[in-house]
C-alpha cells in the first residue's frame, strides 16, 4: 500500500465541523449594537466606529497570534522579525485612514478635532462606546485563547495567513457596511434601517469567523508535513 503524498489536502476535524463557543459570544458581542440603536438610540456614526474600533482590536489580537505561531519553527521566528513590524505599520495607518474616513463622513472631523489619533479615540470616548469596545476585546480575546491557543491553531496557521487576513475582513465587511450605511443615512437613519445593516454585519462576520475555523481545525496530513518547517505551504494545483 502506497504512502500518501507528504501534501495530502488535509480534512477537517470534528471538532472543526461543530460550531464553536467563540461564535456564540461573537453573536452576544454583535448584539450590543442592536441593543444600542433599539434602546439607546444609537446613530449610524457610534454603529460605524464600533465596528472600526473592532478592527483596533483584530489588529492587535492578530499581532499576538504572529508571535504565537509556530513556535518551534527558526525560520517562522525569522519571517516574524520583519513581517510584525511591518504589519504594525502598515495595518496602523491602514487603519487610521479609515477611521479619519469614517468620522469625516459621519461625525465631523473638524468638530472633534481633525485629523489625528486623539481624534479617534475622542470620538471613541465621547460616543460611549469604551464599554462596548471593551466587550469586542473580551470576545476576541476568548477567541484567541479559546480557538488559536487551546484549540492548536497557531501550530498550523502560517504568516502569510495572518499578515493579509485582517485586511480581507476590512474588504469584505466594511465595504459592505459602509455601502449599507450610505443608503441608511439617505433614508434618514430609520432604527428599522439600521437594525437591518447591524444583521447584515453580523451574518457576514460569523460566515467569516466560521470559515476561519473550518480551515484551521484541520488534522495533521502526516510526517513530513509540518507546516512550521516553512513560512510558506505549497498550493494546490
Amino acid at each position: 500500500m502506497s504512502e500518501p503524498p507528504i501534501y495530502a489536502r488535509p480534512e477537517p476535524s470534528a471538532q472543526a465541523k461543530r460550531v464553536p463557543p467563540s461564535a456564540y459570544v461573537l453573536l452576544a458581542t454583535n448584539a450590543i449594537p442592536l441593543i444600542g440603536v433599539v434602546l439607546h438610540n444609537w446613530t449610524v456614526f457610534q454603529v460605524l466606529l464600533l465596528y472600526w474600533s473592532e478592527n483596533v482590536v483584530v489588529g492587535g489580537f492578530n499581532v499576538l497570534r504572529m508571535l504565537a505561531a509556530q513556535p518551534k519553527s527558526e525560520i517562522t521566528w525569522a519571517g516574524k522579525l520583519f513581517l510584525i513590524p511591518f504589519f504594525i505599520v502598515h495595518y496602523g495607518m491602514f487603519t487610521f485612514v479609515h477611521g479619519m474616513f469614517v468620522v469625516g463622513l459621519f461625525g465631523g472631523v473638524t468638530r472633534l478635532g481633525g485629523f489625528s489619533y486623539q481624534t479617534l479615540l475622542s470620538a471613541v470616548s465621547g460616543t460611549g462606546l469604551t464599554v462596548p469596545v471593551a466587550a469586542l476585546v473580551a470576545s476576541h480575546g476568548f477567541s484567541f485563547f479559546h480557538n488559536y491557543l487551546a484549540g492548536g491553531e497557531y501550530q498550523r496557521v502560517l504568516l502569510p495567513q495572518l499578515m493579509f487576513q485582517p485586511y480581507g475582513r476590512i474588504v469584505v465587511l466594511h465595504v459592505t457596511v459602509l455601502l449599507g450605511a450610505f443608503l441608511v443615512k439617505g433614508l434618514g437613519s430609520p432604527v428599522a434601517a439600521i437594525v437591518l445593516l447591524v444583521g447584515l454585519k453580523t451574518a457576514i462576520d460569523l460566515g467569516a469567523h466560521l470559515k476561519e475555523r473550518i480551515k484551521l481545525g484541520v488534522r495533521n496530513p502526516g510526517p513530513g508535513s509540518d507546516v512550521g518547517s516553512t513560512i510558506f505551504s505549497p498550493r494546490d494545483p
